[in-house]
């Protein structure tokens, strides 16, 4: 019950701050944008045959998620930069960190209360993303809940790390570190995409390397191989080609790091000064 309170007042924060309201706004803009690119898609004279707009579909419906993917990501962090180092630095934690409650509580209330926010906002962009298609083009998406938990997880990981970098530095170094392993994954994933292509194992490695240490862009290269179609899966060298596609045992890999990384920010939270 107490967990559930801190995370409730975590997104009556969020609110407060105005996070979830330019949240809102961009998220209405991007898809009001994509309905606008998926209407006039196959308009024309030259429009292409039928098999060839289903697979435009389907890759319309990847870079869309990809796009949705990012968004949460930059949510994740945003959102959660202020909540640990902010509040110390204020000192506004200390209205918390005095009742009868143990800090690891308190952190994991918060926690708590973003992945709920994150949940809700990836729901409702998949769930937005998908019915533009299905009403423009009758078009469903295979394994979309799969790839919508992955797309998750992977703000999930990065709200940890967020959070983890906050308890011992403060909210802009949080964010750049967190950033940075985001963007670390991001090359990573491209550099081991190439090297899979090229025959270079050596590149393979480098990329395998970077998603472990920090598996976000390895999740979302799994959603987007769940969400493939045959024809864009089969050229391999696309926006979301799958010359090394994570395999099952990454996924689980992830959710032992974040569990890991929580666990070490639960920890150092309980022992350090406020």
């Amino acid at each position: 019950m107490k967990l559930l309170l801190i995370a409730a007042i975590t997104l009556r924060e969020a609110a407060r701050r105005k996070v979830l309201l330019a949240a809102a706004l961009l998220s209405a803009g991007y898809l009001a944008l994509f309905a606008l690119g998926v209407a006039t898609q196959f308009r024309g004279p030259h429009a292409p045959a039928a098999l060839i707009r289903q697979e435009i579909t389907a890759s319309l419906l990847q870079l869309a998620l990809y796009g949705v993917s990012f968004l949460a990501a930059l949510l994740a962090i945003v959102s959660s930069l202020e909540t640990v180092a902010g509040e110390i630095g204020s000192g506004a934690i200390q209205a918390l960190a005095t009742k009868p409650l143990p800090r690891w509580q308190l952190l994991l209330g918060k926690w708590l209360g973003f992945a709920a926010l994150l949940a809700g906002y990836v729901a409702v962009m998949t769930a937005g993303v998908t019915l533009v298609l299905w009403l423009g083009r009758g078009y469903a998406a295979p394994h979309l809940f799969a790839a919508a938990a992955l797309i998750w997880s992977e703000a999930l990981v990065l709200l940890t790390l967020t959070l983890w970098f906050a308890t011992f530095s403060s909210p802009l170094a949080s964010g750049v570190a967190a950033l940075g392993l985001y963007g670390l994954a991001f090359i990573g994933g491209w550099v081991e995409q190439i090297g899979a292509l090229t025959g270079h194992p050596g590149a393979v490695r480098v990329g395998i390397v970077a998603s472990l240490i920090c598996p976000s862009e390895a999740l979302w290269r799994r959603a987007s191989y769940l969400l493939r179609s045959p024809l864009p899966g089969a050229s391999r060298f696309t926006p979301f080609g799958v010359a090394s596609a994570p395999s099952g045992a990454m996924v689980v890999y992830a959710a032992v790091y974040l569990a890991a990384i929580l666990a070490l920010a639960l920890r150092h939270f309980s022992c350090r000064d406020l």
